[in-house]
């Protein structure tokens, strides 16, 4: 399906009805009886509702600041469209960091862009009641566009910015139910992630800063996730991401059964690599379900 026109375009004040696209892709996996496995590691690879908009529109420089949406904390209006622009000097990037973060989910949605807020620069869209991690640009410029439907709301989101380095990496981020070590952030730096007692982590437990292209810095993998040691599955967003089997990699608990749903923007596709592989044949199974039908593993 294809988007609407104005999809891409903030400030626009177009008229949509509450429409949301899903590009998806499901993963299963069952287990049963009393054989173990160690399971499998995979790597992976919204929308936006605005009528009439109540239009707000901001340009922030300086080593660092403060983004609230309008309204915060005590709700954002129906019908927001705001855009907040943040420009770094010469030799910089920009980290930002949230501290609060709630939108109704699937119909309001918060835009990032790595440059200016143009379609090619789109950076990954955030809604629901999670607590993004980190986010670091590229470049000197760093965009957020908010879009709300015409209908429910909520507390919105608060977020700090600060101009970092180019040769560092920034903090990855803080874990849920987890302790971080590690307090350095450049190049060739580590850092260390693990769960609380009841928690197990999803992902990888250490993290380089690595010098990437352009003379930049990055991480060598996203932040892991501590997950309760009962549960498994979710939706999971964003341009890349891991998916763990239940302790892996540790062998995974009779009687499992989870699903992760895989969203992906419109017009694209999803990539999944294996890098472990491991399920009690003939019994335990991982379903792969796309667009083009399911495949058992």
């Amino acid at each position: 399906m294809q988007p609407a026109l104005g999809w891409d375009q903030p400030g626009c004040s177009c008229s949509f009805g509450r429409h949301w696209w899903k590009l998806g892709l499901v993963a299963l996996m069952t287990a049963e009886g009393s054989a173990w496995s160690r399971a499998m590691l995979l790597s992976l690879g919204l929308l936006a509702g605005s009528a009439m908009a109540q239009n707000c529109s901001h340009t922030l420089q300086g080593p660092n600041g403060t983004i609230q949406s309008p309204g915060f904390p005590y709700g954002y209006p129906n019908y927001a469209n705001c855009t907040w622009t943040i420009t770094a000097e010469e030799q910089n990037r920009i980290q930002l960091v949230f501290q609060s973060f709630a939108l109704e989910e699937d119909f309001d949605v918060l835009s990032i862009y790595d440059g200016l807020p143009q379609q090619g620069n789109l950076r990954t869209r955030l809604t629901g009641f999670q607590l993004p991690a980190p986010i670091v640009s590229t470049g000197l410029v760093l965009s957020l566009w908010l879009v709300s439907d015409y209908a429910v709301s909520a507390q919105g989101f608060q977020a700090s910015y600060e101009a970092l380095p180019s040769h560092t990496c920034g903090n990855p981020g803080r874990l849920q139910n987890g302790v971080q070590q590690g307090t350095t952030f450049s190049i060739g730096d580590r850092v260390r992630y693990s769960c609380n007692p009841g928690f197990f982590l999803e992902g990888h437990a250490l993290l380089t800063c690595q010098a990437s292209s352009g003379h930049g810095a990055s991480w060598d993998f996203p932040l892991p996730v501590c997950r309760a040691d009962d549960a498994c599955g979710g939706t999971l967003r964003g341009q890349s991401g891991i998916i763990s089997s239940p302790h892996f990699p540790l062998e995974y608990g009779n009687n499992a059964d989870c699903t992760w749903t895989i969203l992906a923007e419109p017009g694209d596709t999803i990539a999944l690599v294996f890098m472990d592989f491991q399920l009690e044949d003939g019994y335990d199974v991982l379903e792969v379900a796309g667009t083009e039908g399911s495949s058992l593993w």
